[in-house]
């Protein structure tokens, strides 16, 4: 292993044969970069005055407005006997009772992986980074078109192969040709057993929860307490908390399984249109709910989510990598810290139909805002299209690749005797080139980031080659990434043990396609 990173499908690898000899290739092929680490400040946008009036009028939005907690009797009892104020589904707790139980949520935990190495940290100066979630639609060359099973695999075994993403993700696209009470348990294979990296379990309704932990019990030859799951739990903003997604939180923190608890907001719609207001109300609603999954099981891991982007006010339209959001993303990340909790925010946004200009400039300002606001969790990484209603293979593949600036950038920069470099201006001094000095030639081969995709050709070479456009060339790398895949090995017994589990769940319902 070398600066951080780990050889791919070197599990992979069996003794003789064709197979053999393919994975003894594709290792070297594929690296795998270890989860981020910052090495660099966190950008805070708001003062000590600011920070301090969002906390105050958040806690006045929480004993004086409250927040909704429908069809949900076990929730409202909890919330009473822990002191709230409880009227119909409507809890109203004092101020400082949120903040308190939110103390015991920890401020880092681990997710394990099937592959020790493959575990991630999240929290503290961590970045994990994982693909786009929950889209009903793919692209590729061929257009537009309601996803299936076989995409979902595809998309699976290309964020195996991507060597800056660190986990599988969830429902990276929603496999619509599968029962929607059954295609939970196809989704959770296949990340169990194409990828070995870590993943997401299913929120789509409670049983779907128990299902997750059950399955990831016999991966894991029982998780005894261990967090082998992260989940998102959205929040149907303004301040109500749906049962389903309570349902899925009570499941997964009773396990010590993770929660995401993100508030939905599309600012003025879902929340004030100001900054300040919008940061209020995701303070209010995170903290209600980290809270509420502490009732569940104290200590129970959770993070600080916040989905957020604005409207176009003509078309009602949300808008992405505007400045408005990257504002309320750096104001949350120092609300998160102040409240000691993982962050999961930005991701690789936009509302462009193509993966054109107008993706990657949006693109680009939310990663970027994500890596400065000190995100620990970044769910759709790559992938994203047309406002998260479409995952798309070729701009997963570009994403994936330009994941790798934001490793880069995070180190930081180095200042020490090699970094100082002042050998290489003694040697090549007034009117020299360094380009054959012992410096360079010393550090030329990781001086700079290289992206895996982008062309840097003479136009000659490129027209000669096609003059394909990044598009054709991300079309291109990502038949390459599924050809060179191999499947990581697995214990026979477990694969055995979950293909029962499967076969025996399904066959005791009737497949529903609402």
């Amino acid at each position: 292993m070398a600066d951080g990173t780990e050889t791919a499908a070197r599990r992979g690898r069996r003794g003789g044969g064709g197979a053999a000899r393919r994975a003894e290739r594709t290792s070297g092929a594929i690296e795998q970069a270890r989860y981020i680490t910052r090495n660099m400040p966190d950008f805070e946008i708001l003062n000590a005055e600011a920070l301090e009036i969002i906390e105050s009028n958040a806690e006045t939005v929480l004993e004086e407005i409250g927040v909704s907690f429908p069809e949900n009797d076990p929730a409202l009892a909890r919330w009473r006997e822990a002191g709230a104020d409880v009227d119909g589904d409507r809890v109203r707790i004092p101020k400082g009772l949120a903040r308190k139980l939110c103390a015991t949520a920890p401020s880092t935990f681990t997710q394990i992986a099937r592959n020790p190495e493959r575990a991630v940290e999240i929290g503290g100066r961590n970045l994990v980074l994982a693909p786009v979630y929950g889209p009903p639609f793919v692209r590729d060359s061929g257009g537009r078109r309601y996803a299936t099973m076989a995409d979902f695999e595809k998309f699976v075994k290309l964020g195996h192969q991507s060597k800056w993403l660190h986990h599988s993700g969830g429902t990276v696209c929603e496999p619509t040709d599968l029962p929607v009470n059954k295609r939970h348990f196809d989704m959770l294979m296949a990340h169990m057993t194409l990828t070995d990296k870590p993943f997401m379990g299913s929120v789509t309704e409670p049983s779907r929860a128990v299902d997750s932990v059950e399955m990831a019990d016999i991966l894991f030859g029982g998780l005894d307490d261990r967090t082998a799951l992260i989940s998102l739990i959205n929040i149907n903003s303004p301040l109500t908390f749906d049962s389903v997604m309570m349902g899925a939180l009570e499941a997964y923190a009773a396990a010590n399984q993770a929660c995401i608890i993100s508030p939905f907001i599309v600012g003025g719609a879902m929340a004030p249109v100001s900054v300040a207001g919008t940061l209020t109300q995701v303070l209010a609603e995170v903290m209600a709910g980290v809270a509420y999954s502490q009732l569940v099981r104290p200590g129970a891991p959770v993070v600080f989510g916040a989905f957020v982007t604005s409207i176009d006010m003509n078309s009602g339209a949300p808008t992405f990598g505007t400045p408005e959001a990257a504002q309320i993303t750096y104001g949350a990340g120092q609300l998160a810290r102040r409240l000691g909790l993982p962050f999961r925010s930005a991701g690789s946004f936009n509302g462009s139909k193509l993966p054109d200009a107008q993706a990657a400039y949006e693109t680009a300002n939310s990663l970027n805002a994500g890596l400065l606001a000190g995100v620990n969790f970044m769910l759709h990484a790559c992938g994203w299209l047309e406002g998260g209603l479409v995952a798309d293979f070729e701009k997963f593949v570009m994403d994936a690749d330009q994941l790798g600036v934001l490793h880069h950038l995070a180190r930081g920069v180095e200042i020490d005797e090699n970094a100082q470099a002042m050998d290489a201006l003694r040697e090549v001094g007034p009117g020299g080139h360094y380009l054959g000095c012992a410096h360079t030639q010393a550090n030329f081969k990781a001086a700079f980031w290289k992206s895996g995709l982008l062309d840097y050709k003479p136009f000659e070479t490129w027209a000669d080659e096609g003059g394909r456009d990044t598009r054709g060339l991300a079309a291109a790398k990502m038949d390459k990434l599924l050809s060179d895949y191999v499947q990581p090995e697995m214990d026979p017994a477990v694969r055995e043990a979950l293909k029962d589990y499967v076969a025996t769940k399904k066959a005791s319902m009737p497949d529903a396609f609402s």
